[in-house]
């Protein structure tokens, strides 16, 4: 597919106006942690079965629609596809502010991902357009690191939000999101195909999204239904159908949501199955941390955002200073290495934190080390992966990346609401919260395991 740019841009402007709308999408995958508690205060004590949903509904979405409102906008044109991405996302966000209950919050929350599913393909494939060949793939690097980034921050700036009030997690976007659409049109290139090429694929987005959701559903409740009852088994037998259903149709369609022939690049193949497992650790990770804070420990939402804050802010510099040792063991090592620190990081809070709260010397050691693990880790496993795929099924490639580290989240949140359960003594919230721990240092084994597949990526 080739693509037609109808004006030259100034690569700095694009990026700056791109990357607050990458950074916000980004951002609300994780801001919400931190507020949970407060939500679920809010609306009557909802539980955390119930509260999940406002993480996973718009997970699920946003990893299905990914690769589907990528196509669309190669047809539309990118410009026309990042504006409406914004708007979308925008009006979610005021939705989410104005929410009155669970159910609403969660609609609202539909709606972003819908925007966010645009934004991200789209501010990719502006990016490329704006930039000369030589640097893309440093541009690359830094639209992923915005990501990884954002994650990082997350609950940080959650923290600081929910400080004020709850709805404020959402309300910021909006002054953001408008500013940005003024912007656009002056800065941003109008990126069009010259082969629209086909329709994508909605039914096996359908398809999904339903199987993810179903999946989700019986994670989050297997603990009150009994893993063993016929709920939990028909809904993973529903899965594996819908799943069986999905791949069949991306493997005859001409415009699949995932294109199969991509998995088979050995870097690629391997860098996606490590960012979903990476994924899968962090998100459950994140959850566990801001639960643990302030459901045992009693913190508010502004102190654990800074209680947060230590293992986030060593994420820049560390991915920045990653280069040279990249450069000399390899892409896999490096990522290897930093899912392995994020488990070791997870293990000492296992071992550590008892109920009676000691910050310094039970928390703090265990979150700098998951700091530096992530740092290492997830700008090197995106920018590996898209460095491995030809030029033109870049924006596709990292749309399949971007959405196996979402549904690795979904799973992450899902399997640890399940462990955690609802414990009713503190004896019982310890033995639950050590059995999340478990969960996920064991899930970053399996994805150090995954990242020593990854050859090459010495740039």
């Amino acid at each position: 597919m080739t693509a037609l740019t109808t004006r030259t841009s100034d690569p700095r402007a694009v990026f700056g106006t791109v990357l607050v709308a990458v950074f916000v999408s980004n951002l609300d995958l994780f801001v919400v942690n931190v507020a949970l508690p407060d939500i679920g205060r809010d609306f009557d004590g909802a539980s955390l079965d119930a509260l999940s949903w406002v993480l996973n509904a718009y997970a699920i979405v946003f990893a299905a629609l990914l690769v589907v409102c990528g196509r669309l906008a190669d047809r539309s044109g990118h410009r026309r596809g990042f504006m409406l991405g914004l708007t979308v996302f925008t009006v979610g966000s005021l939705l989410c502010a104005a929410a009155p209950g669970v159910a609403f919050l969660v609609a609202a929350r539909v709606i972003q991902a819908l925007g966010a599913a645009a934004l991200l393909p789209t501010s990719l494939a502006l990016l490329l357009a704006a930039t000369p060949v030589a640097r893309r793939t440093a541009v690359v690097r830094a639209w992923s690191a915005v990501g990884g980034i954002a994650a990082a921050l997350g609950p940080v700036v959650g923290g600081l939000l929910v400080e004020v009030n709850w709805r404020w997690v959402f309300v910021i976007n909006v002054p953001v999101g408008v500013l940005a659409l003024l912007v656009s049109p002056r800065v941003l290139p109008d990126v069009r195909s010259t082969e629209p090429g086909r329709a994508p694929d909605l039914p096996g987005a359908v398809l999904l999204t339903v199987a993810v959701g179903v999946l989700s559903l019986a994670l989050v409740r297997a603990d009150d239904w009994g893993w063993t009852s016929w709920r939990v088994i028909g809904s993973v037998i529903a899965t594996l159908v819908l799943v069986r259903w999905f791949l069949a149709r991306s493997a005859r369609h001409p415009a699949p949501v995932v294109e199969l022939p991509l998995l088979r690049i050995p870097t690629f193949g391997a860098a996606v199955v490590a960012a979903l497992l990476f994924t899968v650790a962090f998100a459950a990770l994140l959850l566990a941390s801001a639960l643990w804070v302030q459901d045992v420990w009693g913190y508010s939402a502004l102190r654990t955002g800074l209680a947060l804050a230590p293992g986030p802010l060593m994420v820049p510099a560390v991915a920045v200073g990653a280069g040279p040792l990249i450069r000399r063991i390899g892409a896999g090592p490096v990522t290897a290495v930093g899912i392995a620190l994020l488990g070791a990081g997870v293990l000492s809070l296992a071992l550590r934190l008892e109920a009676t709260p000691d910050y310094a010397a039970d928390f703090l050691p265990g979150l700098i080390v998951v700091g530096f693990g992530v740092g290492l880790a997830l700008p090197t496993v995106v920018a590996v992966a898209t460095a491995a795929l030809p030029e033109e099924r870049l924006a596709t490639g990292s749309g399949i990346v971007t959405m196996g580290r979402q549904l690795g989240a979904v799973l992450g949140v899902a399997v640890l609401v399940s462990v955690l359960g609802s414990p009713r003594t503190p004896a019982a919230a310890l033995d639950a919260f050590g059995r999340g721990w478990m969960f996920i240092a064991g899930t970053c084994v399996l994805g150090a395991a995954a990242a020593l597949l990854i050859r090459g990526g010495r740039h």
